[in-house]
C-alpha cells in the first residue's frame, strides 16, 4: 500500500476551515444586527431547523444559546411535517440552516412556516436560493469546502457553527449576561460547581482551624499545625489574625537554624497573608492560590476571620 501524507492532509483541511472562519467577518452585513435585534425584542421562541450536518450543527447552536440566556428549541424538518409544526407559534421566530438553501425538506414546509411563525430567518450560502429568498431575513456566508471532491460538508458545517456562536456571544453581551446567570442554567456537574460554590461552602471553620497566639514557642505552634492538618496555623492576638505560619515559613525557619524551642511565633510568622471573602467563588480562591503560588487563604467576613480554605479543599471538591 502506497504510503499517504496523513498529517500533510490534515494540515490542509486546518489551514481551508480556518480561512472559511476568517473570511465570516467580512461577510456578516447589517441582516446579522437585524437578526440580533428581532430575537432580542421578540416575545416569543427562537425556534432552529436543519436537515442532515445543518441539523446537527443547528442543534448544537439551540443548545449554546438556551444557555446563555437565549430561550431556543430544535425541530426537525420533518418532525414539523409530521405534527410538530404545532409547536410553532405566530410569535416565534424560525431560524433555517441550509447551506444550499434548497433542502426539500425545509422548502416543502415553507407555507406553513410562513403562516404559523412572527418572522423567518434563514443561513445559506446562495442569496438567490429558494429559502433565502423566502426568509425575511437572509444571513448568506459561503465558504470552500475541504473535502477535495467539494461534497462532504466540512468548511461550511465549521462556518455555520462559528456563525453560531458569534450570534450566541453578540446576543449574551448586549443582555449584560452575567456568570451568576450562567450558573443558573448550568447547576450540575463540574462547570456548575465552579459558578455556583463558594468558599464558605467548602472553608474549615471553628475548631478545625489551626490558631496559636503571639507568645507561642514556634515547637507548640508545630504541634498545632500537624494535629489540625492544614498546612499552616493563624497566629492570633485575641480574636485577631496578626499573621499566619506555613509549611514554606518552617522550611525557612530550618534552613536559618532557628532553635525551634525557643523562638516564638511572632518573630518567623508572615504578617502579611493574602484573604478571601467567604461569599467569594471557590474558583477565585483557587485563582489567588495559583497566581501565588500558596496552598491556603485565610477566610474574612467584614475583616472578621471566619475560616480557613486550602487548595487541597478545592481539588476535593472537583472546583479543579
Amino acid at each position: 500500500m502506497k504510503k499517504f501524507n496523513y498529517i500533510a492532509s490534515a494540515k490542509r483541511t486546518f489551514k481551508i476551515e480556518s480561512n472559511a472562519i476568517n473570511s465570516l467577518a467580512n461577510q456578516i452585513d447589517k441582516n446579522f444586527t437585524q437578526l440580533c435585534d428581532s430575537i432580542r425584542s421578540n416575545k416569543g421562541k427562537f425556534i432552529i431547523m436543519g436537515v442532515g450536518k445543518s441539523g446537527h450543527i443547528g442543534q448544537k447552536i439551540s443548545a449554546t444559546l438556551s444557555s446563555t440566556g437565549t430561550g431556543s428549541i430544535f425541530i426537525h424538518p420533518t418532525e414539523a411535517a409530521h405534527g410538530d409544526m404545532g409547536l410553532i407559534e405566530k410569535k416565534d421566530i424560525v431560524f433555517l440552516i441550509s447551506n444550499s438553501g434548497e433542502t426539500d425538506e425545509i422548502i416543502n414546509i415553507l407555507p406553513s412556516l410562513k403562516r404559523s411563525s412572527y418572522k423567518l430567518a434563514s443561513l445559506t450560502s446562495n442569496n438567490k436560493s429558494s429559502i433565502a429568498l423566502a426568509s425575511d431575513i437572509s444571513i448568506v456566508i459561503k465558504s470552500k469546502e475541504a473535502c477535495p471532491l467539494d461534497l462532504a460538508p466540512t468548511s461550511s458545517t465549521t462556518s455555520a457553527l462559528a456563525f453560531g456562536d458569534a450570534l450566541a456571544i453578540a446576543l449574551l453581551e448586549s443582555k449584560g449576561f452575567t456568570s451568576n446567570d450562567f450558573a443558573s442554567s448550568h447547576p450540575a456537574g463540574k462547570l456548575g460547581k465552579k459558578l455556583i460554590t463558594q468558599v464558605k461552602h467548602l472553608m474549615h471553620q471553628g475548631s478545625e482551624i489551626p490558631s496559636v497566639s503571639l507568645n507561642t514557642i514556634l515547637s507548640d505552634a508545630l504541634i498545632e499545625i500537624s494535629e489540625k492538618n492544614l498546612g499552616i496555623t493563624l497566629v492570633k492576638k485575641h480574636s485577631k489574625v496578626e499573621g499566619i505560619f506555613t509549611d514554606g515559613d518552617l522550611r525557612r525557619c530550618l534552613n536559618q537554624k532557628i532553635d525551634i524551642n525557643t523562638t516564638k511565633i511572632k518573630d518567623v510568622m508572615t504578617k502579611k497573608f493574602k484573604t478571601i471573602e467567604e461569599d467569594a467563588l471557590a474558583v477565585d480562591a483557587a485563582r489567588i492560590m495559583e497566581k501565588n503560588k500558596i496552598f491556603t487563604l485565610v477566610v474574612m467576613k467584614k475583616n472578621k476571620n471566619v475560616g480557613v480554605i486550602s487548595m487541597h479543599d478545592l481539588i476535593q471538591a472537583r472546583i479543579l
